[in-house]
């Protein structure tokens, strides 16, 4: 009964940040005006804010939040690293380079085109980084295995798109307000071109969830338990890439939500993924469009990006956590 409760209470936060993501801008627009702007709309200059800015926004905050958060939570369980993020795949880089390189070698410049070849980035670089985590091992890869290739690959992708960008000024263009993060000037069709990918993301994460809780316990006893380890890892792998490369593919690289979120969630859930996914996926969104909030209203009449206000909000968490955990060794 107690996770319920909490789980209504999160419902509830989230639909509160929604309801600021659509009211709260350059121009306030009351909630009353909103919802008739949403059933009834006449035309207006508040109903054309509404229906084709901050809806669309909305929305797309809110999946790209629910990916961020699920996945992060799904990193740190499969890495047993609390420090993971979704990033550390490789998967945030890896969509950063397929696109980049759309623009220079096929001269692709819609949003459309970018969002699939950031996703395929993304799930080529995860696919290269469990690869490399199972090359030369028995069993399958570890968690330390995986977090050591990630953070290779990444490294390399980087460079090659650092590369890239300093010889096309579009290609630097995209790079440039990919690398920021943002959720604004997206329409209704990215909103559509990302949800299906979610979606399937987090049916692979909900499958995923028993599994992890048994490899929290060794992976030696999950064998005992009778779960496939090396199948278990492989949709996790799998539930990471598909959430993490549909947001970072819209989106941007949206840091720190993935790193942040499970551990403010963690003292609600406790360790069993199957609330712990859920509860991660809501209060990621419910960060996301808050942050988004904030960027909206400190430097009017213009906006900071979410992805630099997630940043000063989550260097600070990320100090602070690293000042309390005490070295690991490997």
């Amino acid at each position: 009964m107690r996770r319920t409760r909490v789980l209504a209470v999160l419902l509830a936060a989230l639909a509160g940040a929604v309801v600021l993501s659509v009211t709260v801008g350059a121009k306030t627009v009351p909630p009353g005006e909103v919802w008739q702007a949403l059933t009834a709309p006449t035309g207006t200059e508040n109903d054309i804010i509404v229906r084709s800015l901050r809806v669309p926004r909305t929305l797309i905050g809110v999946l790209a939040g629910v990916a961020l958060g699920v996945a992060g939570a799904l990193m740190q369980g499969h890495t047993r690293n609390p420090l993971a993020d979704p990033g550390l795949l490789g998967v945030t880089q890896g969509a950063a380079f397929a696109m980049v390189a759309s623009i220079i070698l096929l001269g692709t410049s819609t949003l459309y085109t970018y969002i699939w070849f950031g996703l395929a980035g993304a799930l080529v670089a995860s696919a290269g980084v469990f690869a490399l985590g199972m090359a030369g091992g028995r069993g399958g890869p570890t968690p330390v295995t995986l977090a050591l290739a990630g953070t290779a690959v990444s490294a390399f992708l980087y460079a090659l798109t650092s590369a890239i960008v300093l010889l096309d000024e579009q290609a630097m263009d995209v790079f440039r307000f990919w690398q920021a993060g943002s959720i604004a000037a997206r329409g209704a069709d990215a909103v559509w071109q990302v949800t299906p990918f979610v979606l399937a993301g987090l049916l692979l994460a909900a499958f995923n969830a028993p599994g992890l809780n048994a490899l929290a316990l060794g992976e030696d006893v999950a064998r005992g338990l009778g779960q496939n380890v090396n199948r278990t890892r492989a949709v996790g792998v799998a539930a990471v890439t598909l959430l993490t490369g549909a947001s970072v593919a819209a989106c941007g690289s949206l840091s720190f939500v993935g790193l942040i979120v499970p551990h403010l969630v963690r003292p609600l859930s406790g360790a069993d993924h199957r609330w712990l996914l859920p509860y991660s996926g809501l209060v990621g969104a419910a960060l996301l469009l808050l942050a988004d909030v904030i960027g909206r209203v400190v430097a009017p009449p213009g906006e900071l990006e979410v992805g630099v206000v997630l940043a000063l909000i989550g260097a600070p968490f990320f100090v602070a956590l690293v000042r309390r955990r005490k070295p690991v060794r490997l």
